[in-house]
């Protein structure tokens, strides 16, 4: 064999061996590229269901969670709370929650009290004029800072709207609509998922 011959031999062997390493080099950058354009953890949990124990949720009290980046509020109303829903109907823009039925209010919600369980409300916390998120007062009369007629419920810091305890919105206010109502369902008598409609599970 001539030197010839064994100069391209081994030329071939570490041009193979150069081009294996550069193959190998360009895969190990790609992998963080194409990882860093994957969603991050937070991102993929935005939009899943989120699971919620309501065990320790006592009468009268709330309890606020994120779904998608939106407060939702899970109230325990308690029989009070729930008597002044009938008695509120002509003082409400949308009493059976009739307008955008799709968009704001489930089929199993589109009741007086909005929700599958009586005692409990499930709602996103933003009012429906500009995005406010409106504030609870649940002492009803002057106590709760509103009116002395007042029988409790949710009043909009931003432009004034108020919401009964159903999430209702009251006539003449800037806000158009009721609290949206989010799918949701019942796993059992104190736990609830956000996010999955009841009739699909």
């Amino acid at each position: 064999m001539s030197d010839e011959v064994k100069v391209d031999c081994t030329r071939r062997r570490l041009l193979m061996a150069t081009a294996t390493a550069g193959g190998a080099a360009t895969i190990m950058t790609m992998v963080p590229f194409v990882k860093s354009m994957s969603p991050s953890e937070r991102a993929l949990a935005a939009g899943a269901p989120v699971e919620v124990d309501i065990s320790n949720l006592g009468p009268g009290e709330m309890k606020t969670i994120e779904w998608r980046g939106k407060p939702v509020w899970i109230i325990n109303r308690t029989p009070e709370m729930l008597a002044t829903l009938p008695k509120l109907k002509e003082k409400l823009a949308d009493p059976l929650s009739e307008r955008k039925q799709d968009e704001l209010t489930p089929e199993y919600a589109r009741n007086e009290h909005r929700s599958i369980k009586e005692k409990y409300l499930v709602t996103i916390g933003i009012c429906s004029h500009l995005g406010c998120s409106p504030t609870e007062k649940f002492v009803p009369g002057a106590e709760g800072g509103v009116a002395v007629d007042w029988p409790g419920g949710f009043v909009c810091p931003c432009h004034g709207s108020y919401f009964d305890l159903a999430g209702r919105v009251y006539k003449g206010m800037p806000a158009p609509d009721n609290l949206e109502v989010p799918p949701h369902k019942y796993l059992s008598d104190t736990r609830l998922i956000i996010g999955v409609d009841s009739e699909k599970v």
